[in-house]
């Protein structure tokens, strides 16, 4: 039933779109501004706009669209299988979303002849044919913000030049990332534990236009045949004045209280000359399974920012089996524990000075395991 439905409005969309823009159509790039209600609209979003009165065609192209019922969807999210797709969507109900989140929207008319007007939008309804219009989303490289200077340029080839000088500080991907994620600490908490050293690579200025922000700048400084690549800017919403708190449930407090914690648990353990051992294969168990997790991430996805993460050299896998080996009294477990404080301290040593840059919230969590990987060493 979906899919015939899915079919019918296909064909209603078809047949509205299945003439000539008018001379007095415009398309544009619609820039929505970032929210706080979950971390992916954090960042924004993009998407293109057609707008042609004469043909009754007011049409938002959102290259941002999943859908949660499609089959295996969490299976292949996790797996780095995501399949996003092309939808042509009624303008103001579009609209409308970002208003109601009082998240701003920016419209910027692109300086297009007739002809070109009618290229680009002939190639965007080809790609919202059914059998275009999904295509493998990737987190950097081709999402709904990435589509629109690619595509841009797919139509009219080398007439348009994107110009780079106005990013004079470029920053790595990561940074970029934490701009946007001020008010989500728990979300770039597990950008940054999830993702590796490909985070850290420094963008280039087109790179940057994997946020919808510096898509929005992308095009202010984009010329096609040497003029001007846009003719108008209009904010078509203003959002009212919000004030944000992360309150004290941050990661940093959080952490810091285990850390304080192992240390009281430590401090009694060395006075009574026993060990929690309850307590560690907790610590261990955990830390283990967080390891385990980035370790297959990093070989057994398609997600390529999760490869080469340093994040494995506290939430080491291996931990997962010490957590048993808590209540063994052996020289090697002995030897294990020794060399988790030693891998522990230098890391902290080295913290500032690592090719990946590691969240700071977590340097608690790595002073506990060592700390207790130190008083298991002494049992």
């Amino acid at each position: 039933m979906k899919k015939v439905l899915l079919f019918l409005l296909w064909s209603i969309a078809q047949t509205a779109f299945a003439r000539q823009l008018s001379e007095q159509a415009e398309i544009s790039v619609i820039t929505c501004g970032p929210g706080q209600e979950a971390v992916f609209t954090a960042f924004g979003h993009s998407a293109f706009r057609v707008y042609d009165p004469v043909n009754g065609i007011n049409a938002a192209f959102n290259y941002g669209v999943f859908d949660f019922e499609q089959p295996n969807f969490y299976l292949n999210f996790a797996r780095g299988h995501n399949r996003y797709r092309l939808a042509v969507q009624d303008y103001e109900r579009f609209e409308y979303v970002y208003q109601y989140y009082n998240r701003y929207v920016h419209e910027q008319v692109l300086n297009l002849t007739y002809e070109q007007k009618q290229k680009l939008f002939d190639y965007l309804v080809w790609n919202a044919k059914p059998e275009n219009q999904f295509y493998f989303y990737d987190y950097f490289y081709d999402n709904c913000a990435t589509k629109l200077p690619e595509i841009i340029q797919k139509v009219f080839g080398e007439a348009v030049v994107f110009d780079g000088s106005h990013i004079t500080n470029p920053l790595s991907i990561r940074a970029l990332t934490d701009l946007y994620l001020k008010y989500q600490p728990w979300g770039d908490l597990g950008i940054d534990l999830c993702l590796g050293l490909p985070m850290d690579k420094v963008a280039t200025p087109y790179e940057h236009m994997f946020l919808p922000d510096y898509v929005e700048q992308g095009f202010d400084h984009a010329e096609i045949n040497g003029q001007p690549l846009v003719k108008e800017k209009l904010i078509r919403y203003q959002p009212e004045p919000q004030i944000f708190s992360n309150g004290i449930f941050q990661p940093i407090y959080v952490f810091a209280l285990f850390a304080l914690l192992a240390v009281a648990i430590s401090l009694y353990d060395f006075k009574r000359k026993k060990t929690s051992n309850w307590f560690d294969a907790l610590v261990f168990g955990v830390t283990g399974l967080v390891g385990l997790l980035l370790f297959l991430l990093w070989v057994a996805t398609d997600h390529k920012a999760a490869a080469n993460n340093l994040n494995v050299l506290w939430a080491l896998p291996t931990n997962l089996v010490a957590a048993f080996l808590v209540f063994k009294s052996r020289e090697w477990v002995k030897k294990y524990f020794l060399t988790v404080c030693a891998i522990q301290v230098l890391l902290l040593i080295s913290w500032a000075w690592l090719p990946q840059t590691l969240h700071y919230s977590l340097i608690p969590l790595v002073i506990m395991l060592g700390l207790r990987a130190f008083v298991q060493y002494k049992k």
